[in-house]
């Protein structure tokens, strides 16, 4: 406890002399992202409302500046009063930490429906790894909001009144696992930094992996990319997974087609993308209920829609690597007509030469006893989803093929 504590203070010590906030040395790269959803209601509305959000950032930096998102908004969102803090435990942040957000140089930004909002440079030294708290709080209604429904982490709104800058917050309070508005945060890097998207469905997402742990296979890829140093280069991840995604219908968010200009090509310090898609475009038509039914696709469909992402990466100057699906035998959408089709898949993913680099999750995943089924001491127990150690083989296998290309990336 006391080392915890040492630590604590130190980083509180080092905010409080904080570098410039941008230099001609360095510049803007992604440390963290979650892809923006529509919700699911009314209910997600807040009213005079505080919100105080947990997530880990992947690289470090001098400053940083954060990225809001009211894109699936059908009114206006006043983000009121907005802090950035070092998360402590609980609802709490550490003393000292505390940094007030501004945009525009104002401390109030209204966000316009379907529209976006940026915040000035914050001062505040950023180790790589680091845990943030992220808290907002609308002094008017918001409607149903813009969010991130799969956060993994666990936060907090208050029931009323403005506790921004609270270093923790009052009982009772309501204990969600949501990011709202909250899409992204960019830190001060050395020039030689960059970042890396990894785009896909809830696998990316981290589906079934442990609450408030960061177990996602993008967490892993991160600390491993963090471990090899890179030689002094930094390496950004940004989660672009949204569960349920899929490559040619909506669900959950718009659809991968939809959503890949905004969610990758657009962050910031982004040289490449890791793609792993279309489970569910092969699977759902499949499900018991029939509801997906009419949406049948082919194994040239997706395919097809992977390389439109392909080529709209390629024009934009990004590095691609395609990832082979992950077995799904046992699982509630499972059918032996899909397994033809994620077959047809994979072996196009490997042999193509459509990416610059492949990754091959299904083979690090599949049990070698019958490929069709997920490893055991990998599977979640729904037979689609990894556990958390399955997503830390895939974050680490994915960290060695970026580490294996040429130019690092």
């Amino acid at each position: 406890m006391r080392t915890l504590a040492l630590l604590a203070t130190g980083l509180s010590l080092a905010l409080m002399h904080a570098a410039p906030a941008q230099t001609p040395e360095r510049h803007w790269v992604g440390t963290w992202a979650a892809a923006p959803q529509p919700s699911d209601g009314a209910r997600t509305a807040l009213d005079h409302q505080t919100v105080r959000m947990f997530l880990r950032v992947s690289i470090g930096g001098s400053a940083l500046r954060l990225r809001f998102s009211n894109r699936f908004g059908r009114q206006a969102v006043t983000l009121g009063d907005v802090h950035v803090a070092l998360a402590g435990a609980g609802s709490s942040v550490v003393a000292g930490s505390d940094r007030p957000v501004t945009f525009s140089g104002q401390t109030s930004f209204t966000m316009p429906p379907e529209s976006e909002a940026l915040s000035d440079s914050v001062a505040m030294p950023v180790p790589a790894l680091t845990r943030l708290a992220v808290s907002i709080y609308v002094p008017v209604s918001t409607g149903a909001a813009t969010w991130h429904a799969l956060a993994g982490e666990h936060g907090y709104i208050t029931g009323h009144g403005d506790f921004a800058a609270a270093p923790a917050f009052p009982a009772p309070s309501e204990v969600m696992t949501r990011w709202f508005w909250l899409d992204g945060i960019d830190v001060a890097a050395p020039p030689s930094a960059y970042a890396v998207a990894a785009f896909g469905d809830s696998i990316t997402d981290g589906y079934q992996s442990t609450v408030d742990a960061d177990r996602r296979w993008p967490d892993a890829m991160a600390q491993a990319l963090d471990a090899a140093g890179r030689g002094g280069d930094a390496v950004g991840v940004l989660n672009e997974g949204i569960s349920g995604n899929r490559i040619l219908h909506d669900e959950a968010g718009p659809n991968a087609l939809a959503r890949f200009g905004r969610d990758v090509l657009t962050q910031d310090g982004v040289r490449s993308v890791i793609i792993l898609e279309g489970i569910n475009d092969i699977g759902w038509p499949d499900e018991k209920n029939g509801r997906y039914a009419a949406q049948a696709v082919t194994a040239a469909d997706v395919i097809a829609g992977l390389r439109q992402m392909v080529a709209r990466a390629h024009a934009r100057g990004l590095r691609v690597f395609g990832c082979t699906l992950t077995p799904y035998y046992g699982a509630d959408y499972y059918s032996p007509a899909g397994e033809a089709k994620r077959e047809a898949v994979n072996r196009w993913v490997r042999s193509s030469g459509a990416f610059d680099g492949v990754i091959d999750f299904a083979r690090l995943t599949r049990d070698p006893r019958d490929p069709k089924r997920f490893l055991p001491a990998y599977d979640s127990g729904d037979h689609l989803h990894p556990n958390d150690a399955g997503y830390a083989a895939m974050g680490k296998a994915a960290a060695r093929a970026l580490l294996a290309a040429p130019n690092g990336s």
